[in-house]
Formats: structure tokens, sequence, C-alpha cells
């Protein structure tokens, strides 16, 4: 492989990690009955479901999260979570 480029091999539901110089992404595996308390980060967030659902609460009011969904924090902006199945997202962690 090209030193300038990361290849990662991910598991359905397995949590994993794929670190970058300016943002990081990562596949995330959250089990029913978690709670995600309010809380914000100093970067830019994307999110993506690939399965599962919770109810995510934010600025802009109450949004059900499912399969398919996906979504941006601006840096700074608060949010909680609950989920009701065990969930599958990628999230994409900017930090530049």
């Amino acid at each position: 492989m090209d030193a300038d480029v990361d290849v990662a091999q991910w598991d359905a539901g397995a949590a994993a990690e794929l670190p970058g110089v300016g943002a990081t992404m990562r596949q995330v595996f959250v089990p029913a009955g978690r709670v995600a308390a309010r809380h914000s980060h100093p970067h830019e967030q994307f999110l993506r479901v690939l399965s599962g659902a919770a109810v995510l609460e934010c600025a802009a009011g109450r949004v059900e999260l499912r399969a398919g969904t996906a979504i941006r924090f601006a840096p700074g902006a608060w949010h909680s979570a609950v989920f009701s199945e065990d969930t599958v997202l990628v999230e994409l962690n900017v930090k530049m």
C-alpha cells in the first residue's frame, strides 16, 4: 500500500476507527437502552445511522434516528440521545 492511503476492513456492528490528519472516521455500536447525556464537541461532526433506532435531542428539536439518517453538528452544537434499539452508526469527526 501507498503510505498516503490507509485501508480498513470493518466488521458489521463492530466498533472501529480510521484516524486521519484532520479527521477521524469511527464505526460505533451502541446497545439498546444506552443514554448519551447532553454534550458537545469542539469540532464539526457528521453521523450516519446504519441500523437501529434512537431519539436525538438538539437545538433543532427532537429527531428520530433510524437506518439512513444522516446529521451534521456544527462545532459546539449540543446533543443527547436515547437508544431504543441496538444501533450501529458511522461518525466523522472533522478537527481542522
